[in-house]
């Protein structure tokens, strides 16, 4: 129903023609009339794009231009001949009586309008333009991630890749973030995807096969068939004829994670990260977008440089050998731990830590294997080797070059993903994951020699939100690694509560400027903790670990603080004009 009509006195008709132009008072709002080839329009007077007065603008040939940034309107519609500034409200003009009167009725749903608005932001890469949109729609469920997630997926010819991991990355941390700091998340994943989608070819969707009642497991074997001799276009075609088939998420995840573990560590382990994140991504939204999603993740899977390619697991030990040959011994673990049950004595993250991070890749590969014997889960086992690599980092010496942080950081992340795989399909080809790695855990070592120190309980005594107000300062000074680990094992051993301190470091990572491997550690830290603290895991009551976690992701942030800050500046920019704030006039 077409809305009512609101018409107010704004002004003399003579003048508005003898100004030619005027800001005037309606109803709340600042409206602009102008007098232009003998028509009296009326606009918002507030500039959409940063808020800049338009009766300051110059009128030619009915095109309005803001003397700001140059956006230009249509003065009867209001409509912007450039997308980064968006359509400007026009109001319609009667004259009565030789007096202006203008409409001032509600025009346009908000909401409708900025999900509008958010595609443009998507399509031509405008961050404040999504900045304005989430914060608008950012308490719509997962509207916008959604929304992101579809544009993602379909207009990167690459497939899933940085962009849609810091989305779901971000999606995933918005239960730890004060409400403020939720909406800057999703503007900061929306704004990666868009990133790096602009300028890329789209990708087009493969077809299933004619005949839908092809069997799963022939798909699935398919499926790895194609991977291994790096078809991509086949591999994608059994993923979509699969879920046409009816196959579950179980079913696809356990397709997928064996496809990407029947080689080593393939690129670093990212497109095993991805993987884990497209699932979590299909949580968030729903399964009916799983064959546009899941099919996104295939180029990576089929051109990933496997580590069978790799000098530095050939030689001087051949550790794809290694590996083979504990494969070959996993069936027999499996079924021994079977028959002994969960309380043989398998060890604890510490104990097993021990092991993973010394100089015997035999050791390792050994110890795992007599966990499983021992009766260890598969995913209890991955956790104590995500932990391992957790420690990697909260021991990283800051003497390593920069660049070996990421590096580190690969090992943890590869290791939580193998993880989470197995809550979700803990099948023993995704198992292979868990010894890919502990060896890359150990190919790491070099970065703890020599090793930092872990801070210890009682090792300095400082109250919790003393600990809390410091660290945004102290993240404002460059390389404060450690000194970051210690706030943050001093404020949890002195029982601050956890939720403030995830909440605090979720508002730094967000103030800095956007960086893949620093929101992957983050993110990844936090999941660690959760598991650590709160029953997920078999030793929900090892406090220690979850401190080490958080002191790694702490140190992580703190080697990559302070930026520029940029991104942050334009959201806040989005945030002041959403409150009707004035940025023009500064300070």
């Amino acid at each position: 129903m077409a809305p009512k009509s609101q018409f107010v006195r704004a002004e003399r008709l003579a003048t508005v023609q003898e100004r030619g132009c005027l800001a005037v008072q309606l109803e709340g709002r600042v409206v602009a009339l102008f007098a232009h080839q003998d028509q009296i329009y009326a606009i918002d007077n507030r500039c959409p794009h940063m808020g800049f007065p338009l009766h300051q603008g110059t009128v030619k040939d009915g095109i309005l231009t803001c003397h700001w940034h140059h956006a230009r309107f249509d003065l009867d519609s209001g409509g912007t001949f450039d997308q980064w500034a968006d359509d400007a409200r026009a109001f319609p003009v009667e004259i009565r009586d030789g007096e202006v009167w203008v409409d001032v009725s509600p025009q346009r749903d908000a909401r409708q309008h900025q999900r509008q608005r958010l595609q443009v932001g998507l399509e031509r890469d405008l961050p404040l333009v999504l900045g304005k949109a989430v914060l608008v729609l950012a308490d719509q469920d997962v509207e916008p991630f959604r929304a992101g997630l579809q544009f993602g997926t379909r207009y990167r010819r690459g497939g899933w890749g940085q962009g849609l991991t810091i989305l779901t990355c971000m999606q995933n941390l918005l239960p730890y973030l004060r409400p403020a700091d939720r909406s800057r998340a999703l503007y900061q994943g929306l704004a990666a995807v868009s990133d790096e989608t602009f300028g890329a070819a789209p990708r087009f969707q493969v077809r299933p096969l004619p005949d839908e009642n092809t069997d799963l497991a022939t798909l699935q074997r398919w499926f790895r068939q194609f991977i291994e001799v790096r078809d991509n276009e086949g591999a994608e075609r059994c993923i979509v004829s699969a879920v046409r088939a009816g196959a579950n998420q179980h079913q696809m995840a356990s397709m997928l994670f064996a496809a990407i573990t029947d080689h080593r560590y393939v690129d670093v382990g990212h497109p095993l990260d991805f993987t884990n994140k497209a699932f979590e991504a299909l949580d968030a939204v729903g399964w009916e977008h799983a064959e546009q999603v899941l099919t996104s993740l295939v180029r990576a899977y089929a051109n990933g440089r496997r580590m069978e390619e790799s000098n530095a697991w050939r030689h001087p030990l051949d550790l794809i050998a290694l590996l083979e040959e504990a494969f070959g011994r996993l069936p027999e673990a499996l079924a021994q731990g079977q028959q002994a049950g969960a309380d043989s004595g398998w060890p604890d993250r510490e104990t097993l830590a021990t092991v993973l991070l010394g100089d015997d890749p035999q050791a390792s590969v050994e110890a795992l294997l007599e966990a499983l014997s021992a009766g260890c889960p598969p995913v209890e086992l991955a956790g104590r080797v995500s932990y391992a690599a957790a420690l990697r980092i909260a021991r990283f010496h800051t003497s390593n070059e920069f660049n070996d942080w990421d590096t580190a950081l690969h090992t943890f992340t590869f290791a939580n993903a193998v993880e989470q795989g197995l809550r979700r399909a803990p099948t023993p080809e995704l198992l292979r994951g868990v010894f890919d790695a502990a060896i890359s855990v150990y190919l790491d070592r070099f970065l703890n020699i020599p090793a930092a120190r872990l801070p210890d309980d009682g090792e300095q005594k400082l109250e919790p939100q003393k600990v809390l107000e410091a660290l945004p300062q102290l993240l404002d000074r460059q390389q404060q690694v450690n000194q970051a680990g210690v706030q943050v094992a001093a404020y949890l051993y002195g029982g601050g509560p956890s939720a403030d301190l995830l909440a605090t470091l979720g508002h730094l990572l967000l103030r800095e400027d956007r960086d893949f491997h620093t929101i992957q550690a983050v993110e990844a830290a936090f999941r660690q903790y959760q598991l650590l603290t709160t029953g997920a895991s078999d030793q929900a009551g090892d406090s220690r670990c979850a401190v080490h976690v958080l002191v790694a992701a702490a140190r992580y942030l703190a080697a990559h603080a302070p930026t520029v800050r940029s991104q942050g500046q334009t959201f806040e920019i989005a945030r002041r004009l959403h409150q009707g704030e004035r940025i023009y006039e500064g300070d």
